[in-house]
C-alpha cells in the first residue's frame, strides 16, 4: 500500500472527500515529516498547532483539495504567522491581516503546515536567506532548489507537502521547479489578485501554483485564480475550471521554439539543450507542428526591465534602523532603483509594454512557445551568491536564468515541466508559454504531455 505522501494532492483530497483518510491524518503525517525530514530548507516556520486546528474545519470547505496540506511563500502576509520576506530586517514582524492568496487557500480547505524559505524580498534566483540554511534539491543537497520560491519546492519534491504556493515576478516558480523536477505554473497577468498590498504595480509578479503533477498544479490555480473587488486588472474568466482543461484535447497546435538566450549572452548546457530538442521531438510525435523562431524581446529590453526590477527592489524598505541588515545585494538593487526619477520610472515602463507588445505581436501565429527552462541543471549552493560583488551575483543570475523574465514581461502564462534528469540524477525543466490567458490551452497540452512522459513516479533521495 502506498504511503500517504506517495499519493497526488488530488488523491488526497479524493480520500478526504470519502472519509477514508481525516485532513487531521494527513496534516499530522506532514508534519511529522516536516520535523524529521526538512533536511533540504524547505521551512522557516512551522505552524503545527494552527495547522491541526484549521484541519477539523478544513474538510468541510467544498473542492477537489479541501483537507489537503500546504505551504506559504514567506513572502506572502499570514494573519498572526511571523513573515520574514527572507530578510533578517524582518525576523520578528507578526502582520495583523493575510492577503488574498492566502485568504484564497484557507477557504477552498487547504491548511498550510507554516512558511517556506525564500531569499530577501523574493529578488535573487537562489534561496540562501541570510542565518538560514539554504534551500537545496532533494536530488542532490549540495545543489541549489532555486529561487525565489526555493522553500515551496524545495517541500513539495522532498515529500515534505503535496503541493505549494509560489510567487514569481521573473522565474521565481519556474526556476525552482526546474531545479526540484516539479511542475511551476506562472500564470497570467492579472489571473490572481494581488489583494490587499498590490505591491508590483508595474504587473510582473504573480502568484502560482508548484506541484509534482499537472492537474494538482491545475487544481490549485482554480483555487487561487479570481478577481477581487480592488483589482487595477484582471484576466478574463476561463471556459471552465483549469482542473477540467487538463482532460480536454488540444487539437493540433503551432509551436515557436527558440534555444537562444533572451537576457544574457551566456552558454546552454548540453543536457539542458537535449532536454529542449528532446521535447520538440515529443511535441511533434503529439501531432503538433514545432517551427524555430527568432528571439521575439530585443536585447535592448533587458535594461528596461532591469530599471523596473531594480525599482520594485527599493519599494522593499527595512524598518527604520535596519538598513543595514538587508543583503549587499538587496542593497546595491535598492540603490540603482532610487536612483530612478519618477519620469525615469514612467518612461521605462511605457517601454516595457512596447516591447512586450511586439513580442506578443510577433508570436501571434503560434499557440505555443517553447524554450528551455533554466541554462543549466542545479548549480552547487552558492555558485551563484556574491555577497562581495552584488554587480557580479546579479550577472549570474541572469546567465543561469536567460529566458523566464520573458514571460514576465509579456504577461503570458508559462509552465516548467521535468522532461528530463542528467546522467547524474539532476533534474532539468523544459518551458512552454501560451497567449494571455491561455492558461486552459498550456494546462491541456501539459497534461498530453505528461501522459505520454510521465514523471510523478520518480522520488528523491530521501522520499
Amino acid at each position: 500500500m502506498a504511503d500517504l505522501h506517495d499519493l497526488t494532492a488530488l488523491e488526497q483530497g479524493a480520500l478526504v472527500r470519502r472519509g477514508e483518510v481525516s485532513s487531521r491524518e494527513l496534516v499530522d503525517h506532514y508534519l511529522e515529516r516536516a520535523e524529521r525530514l526538512d533536511d533540504v530548507g524547505a521551512f522557516v516556520t512551522l505552524t503545527p498547532e494552527q495547522a491541526r486546528s484549521r484541519s477539523d474545519s478544513a474538510a468541510s470547505a467544498v473542492g477537489p483539495l479541501s483537507g489537503v496540506p500546504t505551504a506559504i511563500k514567506d513572502l506572502n502576509l499570514t494573519e498572526g504567522v511571523r513573515t520574514t520576506f527572507g530578510s533578517a530586517a524582518y525576523d520578528d514582524f507578526v502582520p495583523d491581516v493575510s492577503d488574498g492568496v492566502v485568504r484564497s487557500l484557507e477557504a477552498a480547505g487547504l491548511v498550510s503546515l507554516g512558511k517556506t524559505s525564500t531569499p530577501e524580498f523574493g529578488s535573487p534566483c537562489y534561496t540562501e536567506p541570510e542565518g538560514r540554511p539554504a534551500a537545496v534539491t532533494p536530488w542532490d543537497r549540495s545543489r541549489m532548489a532555486g529561487g525565489s520560491s526555493g522553500g515551496a519546492a524545495a517541500a513539495v519534491a522532498a515529500g515534505l507537502v503535496p503541493l505549494a504556493q509560489g510567487s514569481d515576478g521573473g522565474g521565481s516558480i519556474r526556476i525552482p521547479a526546474s531545479c526540484c523536477g516539479l511542475v511551476g505554473l506562472k500564470p497570467t497577468r492579472g489571473r490572481i489578485s494581488g489583494a490587499p498590498m498590490y505591491g508590483d504595480p508595474i504587473g510582473l509578479a504573480t502568484a502560482g501554483p508548484i506541484a509534482r503533477t499537472v492537474r494538482d498544479a491545475a487544481a490549485m490555480l482554480d483555487v487561487l485564480a479570481g478577481r477581487r473587488p480592488g483589482d487595477p486588472s484582471w484576466a478574463p474568466e476561463p471556459t471552465g475550471t483549469f482542473l477540467a482543461a487538463c482532460d480536454r484535447p488540444p487539437g493540433r497546435l503551432r509551436v515557436a521554439r527558440f534555444v537562444e538566450p533572451v537576457i544574457a549572452d551566456t552558454s546552454v548546457h548540453p543536457e539542458v539543450a537535449q532536454a529542449w530538442e528532446d521535447a520538440s521531438r515529443l511535441l511533434e510525435s503529439l501531432g503538433h507542428e514545432v517551427e524555430d523562431v527568432a528571439v521575439p524581446l530585443p536585447r535592448e529590453a533587458v535594461p528596461v526591465f532591469e530599471t523596473c526590477w531594480a525599482v520594485l527592489t527599493a519599494m522593499s524598505a527595512a524598518p527604520e534602523g535596519r538598513e543595514h541588515q538587508l543583503r549587499p545585494l538587496t542593497r546595491w538593487l535598492s540603490e540603482r532603483g532610487h536612483a530612478v526619477t519618477g519620469p525615469e520610472l514612467g518612461l521605462a515602463i511605457g517601454a516595457m509594454r512596447r516591447f512586450a507588445a511586439q513580442a506578443l505581436e510577433s508570436l501571434a501565429a503560434y499557440d505555443l512557445v517553447l524554450t528551455p527552462t533554466v541554462a543549466a541543471p542545479p548549480l552547487p549552493v552558492g555558485a551563484i551568491r556574491d555577497d562581495a560583488d552584488p554587480e557580479g551575483d546579479f550577472e549570474a543570475q541572469k546567465r543561469f536564468t536567460p529566458w523566464t523574465s520573458a514571460w514576465n514581461v509579456t504577461g503570458m502564462p508559462a509552465v516548467s515541466l521535468p522532461l528530463h534528469w542528467t546522467p547524474e540524477g539532476l533534474p532539468v525543466g523544459v518551458m512552454l508559454a501560451a497567449r494571455p490567458a491561455g492558461e486552459e490551452l498550456l494546462l491541456s497540452v501539459a497534461a498530453q504531455v505528461e501522459e505520454a512522459t510521465p514523471w510523478a513516479h520518480r522520488r528523491p533521495p530521501g522520499w
